[in-house]
């Protein structure tokens, strides 16, 4: 009996599967995009118990419109870069934080990049909800190059931030431990500024495993800065990189 066909039969479907790629992908390694650079993968700290740092704050050198955000290494407190200013939230108490500008610290996964030009948009009254703007965002940006930043500034009406402050020692293998410690703090009729990254593609890497989006959010007045969890939307404006 000839095999040959056979064999290039199943040559040609293999070639053929290989060209299939699926719509979402999770990845451990860093990558580096034309816009966005991404260091270390959220999975790794919470199953790996990796904690520690994979990148200090103050050697990202290019300071104009940077933003980024992640947790402070050793998951004791939270990181925002917003237009170049670094800011770190740690848990004073279940109901005060401290929130200042220190660029002096590092992170066990972070999402970063520059935009120095922004597209801006009125969000329609219905978007009130995380999964709203993920929705809308997701519809909005087909032809934008992603992962990208975005942020949202105005009116909050209600939102539910929180800050890691895992106990000194504790060892990870799993989001719960992971979790330790972490304070949720009410955010209620606030004026605040949302930072945000979004991607398909990074599902475990620098969102969650449910979510294409990772934000965190600091009241107007910096006082108040930590993980968005929850979201009720008053009157905001979305701001979506330039192509």
């Amino acid at each position: 009996m000839n095999i040959k066909p056979i064999g290039l039969g199943l040559l040609t479907v293999g070639l053929i599967g290989c060209n299939w790629t699926p719509k979402e992908k999770n990845t451990d390694e860093a990558e580096t995009y034309p816009d966005i650079k991404i260091v270390g993968a959220m999975k790794n700290v919470m199953r790996k118990g990796e904690l520690g740092s994979s990148i200090d704050l103050d050697t990202i050198s290019d300071k104009n419109g940077l933003y980024g955000l992640g947790p402070i290494s050793y998951l004791t407190g939270e990181l925002l870069i917003n237009n170049g200013k670094s800011y770190v939230s740690k848990v004073n108490s279940d109901s005060t934080m401290s929130v200042e500008k220190n660029v002096k610290s590092s992170a066990p996964f972070f999402v970063y990049g520059n935009v120095t030009e922004w597209n801006e948009m009125d969000l329609p009254s219905y978007i009130k909800t995380i999964q709203d703007v993920e929705k809308f965002i997701d519809d909005k940006t087909s032809e934008l190059k992603r992962p990208f930043a975005f942020k949202l500034i105005g009116q909050v009406s209600s939102a539910i931030i929180h800050i890691q402050n895992l106990p000194e020692g504790t060892k990870v293998s799993s989001p719960d431990e992971a979790h330790q410690g972490k304070i949720n703090y009410n955010i209620a009729n606030e004026n605040a500024e949302i930072i945000g990254f979004f991607s398909t593609e990074h599902k475990g890497v620098f969102t969650h495993h449910d979510s294409f989006l990772h934000m965190h959010l600091i009241t107007k007045d910096e006082s108040s800065m930590g993980h968005l969890d929850e979201l009720e939307i008053g009157e905001m404006k979305l701001y979506l990189p330039k192509k």
